[in-house]
């Protein structure tokens, strides 16, 4: 029936002869651009057979394993790390942020010292840090008494403060600065203030060896970070950040004691890492809060989101626009449910798969610093003769503060593909070429030959397979004779 007659089609229009397929098999053994194999057919010598047969053989072996060290080294992922130092005209100045290691005025907290432990409560959003278990009686009942106490406001307004009589000097390349051009910022040290923030346009460094001169006054008399023990640090302490960055004290921070004199040398560095599976990077996120991405403003926003949605109000040192918490949820949520991000892991930071990748690009200033007393003996009766304050003051409140440059150059470390596709390509080809003498061309030859035998293969198990049954009644499943034809036609 049908089924025969396709048969008959297939064999005279598809499937050549024995013979023809034969020499088809002949000519592609002599004239592949595979070279070795025309000289296994062509050769009369049954050992010259053998031997270049087992050239073949060893040198198709080695292409195949080199190639496949070759791939295996590529989804490895490899990486390698460049240093480069990039001299320019002129470079950004970053930004510092101070903090007096004193966070609180003696006065306003003389009567209140369960203050630093709600403080201590709220520094834990930034670091963390343990609060004694054997205060919280003594929180809960002023807690109870104080539900209208802001520790927001009262850190801002009995907090350590910046005017002329605490910034006594500042100087910027020669020119004047004022405390007004100092941004205030809350961080676990309470009232901080930051120079040069978010002002890349403005502050830029032309020159090596000069910057940023300050000369503080913390008041020891007036500042205490403890009742029960008074002045326990004096000093300034301060870090210097991206422009675009919060800034960050926890393990960062320098400081510079009271009667002292800290010279800072900066360099600027930056760091290149590869986006995933190259590197840990993801350069698709974005801060919502922040205008560049960096792990630190990430881990702040995520710790935010849990604990706006866990108890529907939002740290004030934390970014976003949600309600601040008043202290009761400060102590009876926030400072749990930050302890509950820590321990499930919630906010986490550094691989591709944690909730904050390490950024694509960031910008770090590693510092060199060296101090000096502040004030020789003449320094002192100048100093003293222009404050009105005694030797012994100067020497116990002072803090001199000289951060510049080391160089008008930064340093460029960036983390590049150690084996691009191009190049995983030019090794390809290099095997193939140095073992076998294929390329390209040869590649394409091989996959029309096999196609070709593929394809006959198919043509002789459809011939060879056998007739189908005829299951159902002929008059309902055999097809008509204008439907054979047409079947026979378009075979």
């Amino acid at each position: 029936g049908i089924l025969e007659k396709i048969r008959l089609c297939l064999i005279k229009k598809l499937l050549p002869r024995w013979e023809d397929r034969s020499k088809y098999h002949q000519e592609f053994a002599s004239s592949t651009s595979f070279h070795g194999v025309h000289n296994i057919v062509q050769t009369q010598s049954k050992t010259r057979k053998v031997l270049w047969l087992l050239v073949v053989a060893g040198c198709l072996a080695i292409v195949i394993w080199q190639i496949c060290s070759r791939f295996i080294y590529y989804f490895s992922w490899p990486t390698t790390t460049t240093v480069v130092v990039q001299y320019v005209e002129n470079i950004k100045f970053p930004a510092v942020t101070f903090c007096n290691l004193n966070r609180f005025q003696a006065h306003a907290v003389s009567n209140l010292k369960i203050i630093f432990l709600i403080w201590n409560i709220v520094s834990t959003i930034l670091q963390k840090i343990a609060v004694n278990d054997k205060y919280s009686q003594e929180i809960n009942d002023f807690l109870l008494g104080n539900q209208n106490f802001s520790i927001k406001e009262f850190t801002r307004k009995n907090g350590f403060y910046l005017n002329s009589s605490t910034l006594l000097e500042c100087d910027f390349f020669g020119k004047p600065c004022y405390p007004q051009d100092f941004e205030h910022v809350f961080t676990e040290y309470g009232n901080c203030f930051t120079f040069n923030h978010n002002d890349l346009s403005a502050r830029r460094v032309s020159l090596s060896g000069r910057g940023l001169h300050l000369l503080f006054d913390v008041k020891q008399e007036q500042f205490t970070d403890e009742p029960s023990l008074g002045y326990t640090d004096a000093g300034i302490t301060f870090v210097i950040h991206s422009p675009q960055e919060l800034p960050r004290f926890d393990g960062l921070g320098l400081l510079t004691p009271v009667g002292m004199h800290a010279q800072v040398a900066i360099r600027q560095l930056k760091s290149v890492i590869q986006e995933y599976p190259w590197g840990e990077c993801k350069p698709d996120i974005k801060l919502q809060y922040h205008k560049i991405y960096s792990t630190n403003g990430c881990l702040l926003e995520c710790k935010a989101r849990y604990i706006q949605d866990w108890c529907g109000c939002l740290p004030f040192i934390l970014p976003g626009n949600g309600t601040e918490c008043d202290l009761l949820k400060f102590y009876k949520c926030v400072y749990p449910a930050v302890y509950d991000i820590e321990i499930k892991g919630l906010c986490t930071v550094g691989k591709h798969n944690s909730t904050c990748p390490a950024p694509c690009e960031e910008m770090d200033y590693p510092t060199t610093v060296t101090y000096s007393s502040f004030g020789g003996e003449k320094a002192m009766k100048y100093f003293s003769t222009k404050l009105k304050k005694s030797p012994e003051y100067i020497r116990q409140n002072l803090v001199r503060i000289e951060i510049k440059y080391h160089d008008l150059s930064y340093k460029i470390t960036q983390q590049q593909k150690a084996l691009t596709i191009s190049e995983l390509l030019a090794d390809v080809g290099g095997q193939l070429g140095l073992f076998c003498g294929a390329s390209m061309i040869t590649i394409i030859e091989l996959l029309e030959y096999i196609f070709t035998n593929f394809c006959w293969m198919c043509i002789f198990l459809l011939l060879k397979a056998p007739e189908m049954p005829q299951w159902n009644n002929p008059s309902q499943n055999q097809p008509t004779h204008r439907e054979k034809k047409r079947s026979i036609q378009e075979c």
